[in-house]
Parts: C-alpha cells; structure tokens; sequence
C-alpha cells in the first residue's frame, strides 16, 4: 500500500509534467502503446515501489508490482512494469523513478546499520528533508529500523537548550514532567559522563548520549551500573551513527542507536527500460 495518498502523488506528477510533454506532444508519437520495466542496477533494500506504481496509474497507465518496498534486492531484479501509451509513461517515468531511488537509498542505509548493530534497535531521527517526512519514515520501516520521533508533539526529550531555561536541580525536572506526562519515557540528552550520572540519579528513563565515543559509551554503562541502586536508565547512542561504526557502539554497550545517518547517503540506481508493447 502506498504511503502517499494520491493528492501527493498529483501533485508530484503536476510539477514534473505542469502542461504536458512538450516533447512528446511535438512529436505526435505519445498514443503509441508501450511498455516500461524497473530493474535495480545494485543490490538494495528497495522501497516506494507502491507509490511508483500508483503514479503509473494515475498517469493513465497500467502497472505491475514485483518487489513491494522493504525487499531485499539483488543488481538486475525486476522491481515493476508499466504498460499504456507512451505519454502516460513517459509523464510518470521520472517521478517513479527518483522516488524510488531517493527512498531505497534511506532503506539500504538503514538496513545496513540493522545488520551491523546485531540486533540491537535503530532509530532514525526526525531530521529528514523538510517536506519528506512520510516517505522518510517509510523508508526506515522498509530498511528495518524505527523512528525516534516523528515531530515533538510525541515524545519527552530535553535537551541542554530546554535546560538553559530552567532554575531546578534534575530531579525536580524529573518529578514535573512526570507529573505533566505520567505515561511517557523521559528522555535526557546528555554530553559527559557527568551529566549522564546526574541525570540517572534523578531517575531518566532514557540517557541519549550525544556525540559520545564507543569507549565513552563503555565508561558511562559501567559508571551507571556501579550505582547500584536498582534504576537503570537505557542507554542511546546518538550522533555520528554509521553502519561503519554500530556494531562498535552496540558492542560497548549502548541500549539501541539513534542515527540521521541514512538521509544522508546517495540514492541507489534503478534502470528504467522502454519497449514498444507486443
């Protein structure tokens, strides 16, 4: 199913193809029936393949799903098939394409810091591209991980900039928030070991420890678990996340990873093969 409703979808297809295809329309070729396929040119976890086929379909053409996003795909899969005249294919051709791309690569990203956590839980930030939001989050599901947050109506994170207005020690932080919001976790984001041990003998739920270094990470569970007094807040690594680097962190001791990591990587390459129809 799709992520993105159809209002989007037109509206993609809008401001790609806002007056028609000059180039099809001067050629007078775009009611001859054709036919289109998807294939990765690499390995990827590939995703926004039900939003590619609905744009076909909207476009005026009729589609084919092979690969539904969250598959893990080998160089040369075939991923899905368009068949109608050459205008519907050609005004959603583009679209289709850079979306799937775009998103696969957040997906193969993610899949990948999966893989090198060992199983420890990914949770990507809500520091996507502005505007991309949904199909950001679709993208994480696809490559396996979670959202950290979608926006800040949802979750209790205090960072060092809320605290910068405040006049209290941390635990009467601790005492308001539970208070305010008695069913959510308390997230504290923290930058020193100092910080992360007074924060948890305030009793946070969630130390996220921002920029630390694996061996940091090491020296903060071992401090914490030291203090014996039978409250043990998670530990979350954040900042600088990498599939190069998780298993690293995972290993020291981090509870799970949070990472922006995966909107920043390249797209992966789908190749798009036009054929007259049969």
């Amino acid at each position: 199913m799709s992520t993105l409703d159809d209002p989007h979808l037109l509206a993609l297809l809008h401001d790609d193809v806002p007056s028609g295809d000059l180039t099809t329309q001067a050629l007078g070729m775009g009611l001859r029936a054709g036919q289109l396929s998807f294939h990765a040119r690499q390995p990827m976890t590939v995703c926004a393949t039900e939003e590619a086929l609905r744009l076909f379909e909207l476009a005026g053409a009729r589609a084919t799903l092979l690969l539904p996003s969250g598959t893990p795909t080998n160089a040369g899969d075939l991923l899905l098939e368009a068949h109608g005249s050459a205008a519907s294919l050609h005004a959603a051709w583009k679209a289709a394409q850079t979306l799937v791309e775009w998103a696969s690569g957040i997906a193969t990203a993610t899949a990948a810091v999966v893989a090198e956590s060992g199983g420890a839980t990914v949770a990507c930030t809500r520091k996507n591209v502005p505007g991309t939001k949904t199909l950001s989050a679709k993208a994480v599901r696809a490559g396996g991980g979670i959202m950290h947050r979608l926006g800040l109506s949802e979750t209790l994170l205090v960072f060092a900039e809320h605290r910068l207005f405040l006049n209290e020690p941390p635990l009467g932080t601790i005492q308001r928030l539970r208070h305010a919001q008695p069913e959510k976790k308390i997230v504290v984001e923290v930058s020193s070991l100092q910080e992360a041990s007074l924060w948890a003998d305030a009793g946070v739920d969630v130390l996220q420890l921002e920029k630390f270094t694996p061996q940091a990470v090491a020296d903060c569970r071992a401090a914490i678990l030291s203090r014996g007094d039978g409250h043990r807040p998670l530990l979350a690594a954040a900042g600088g996340i990498r599939a190069d680097n998780a298993g690293a962190y995972v290993a020291a001791g981090a509870d799970f990873l949070i990472t922006s990591w995966p909107y920043t990587v390249a797209p992966r390459d789908v190749q798009v093969s036009f054929s007259l129809a049969a």
